[in-house]
């Protein structure tokens, strides 16, 4: 039997190993951060992971809590249930007096950029609450395909605004 019609053994299975760059040690990624990115770029790039990570965090402990399911639970206040927005309104507004108070050491600092990622989140996550005036929070029509929406959309944005810091580590790796 000619070599070429032999029965294969098991490593001939076997996929060739494709070399893997490692991962960014924190340092690199820190200097690519801070080499490749302006304060507007940096306050961007806070706002858009805070954002994302933020609806993460709210759609699992919601969902978790319409299961019954964890330690969290609704939160209510004399009988009224107090819904997410109120906090992201609250942050929102104090990151509008931060800004406003024309101090630019301020303006600039991570935190601001992260309290205004993570409030906005908050209120979208309740926009069709907001808009209706009404609770259709978990409406079965359209929930998961706004879930997804505003998830592929942070994400997008996230790696949008990343892309100076993932091309400065693409370039400057040895």
């Amino acid at each position: 039997m000619p070599a070429c019609l032999a029965p294969l053994g098991p490593a001939a299975w076997q996929t060739p190993a494709v070399p893997q760059a490692p991962l960014p040690k924190p340092a690199e990624v820190r200097t690519a951060y801070q080499q490749s990115l302006d304060g507007g770029q940096r306050a961007a790039l806070l706002s858009w992971l805070s954002f994302t990570t933020t609806f993460a965090f709210v759609r699992a402990v919601t969902y978790s809590i319409r299961a019954g399911r964890g330690p969290f639970r609704n939160l209510a206040l004399g009988g009224e249930h107090l819904h997410h927005y109120l906090w992201g309104i609250g942050l929102l507004t104090g990151v509008g007096a931060v800004v406003v108070s024309g101090e630019d050491r301020v303006r600039r600092h991570p935190l601001v950029a992260l309290a205004y990622g993570g409030g906005l989140a908050l209120i979208v996550d309740e926009f069709a609450l907001l808009l209706d005036l009404k609770d259709v929070y978990w409406a079965q029509q359209g929930r998961i395909s706004v879930d997804l929406g505003v998830g592929v959309s942070s994400l997008t944005g996230s790696l949008l605004a990343a892309r100076p810091v993932l091309r400065w580590l693409r370039h400057n790796r040895a």
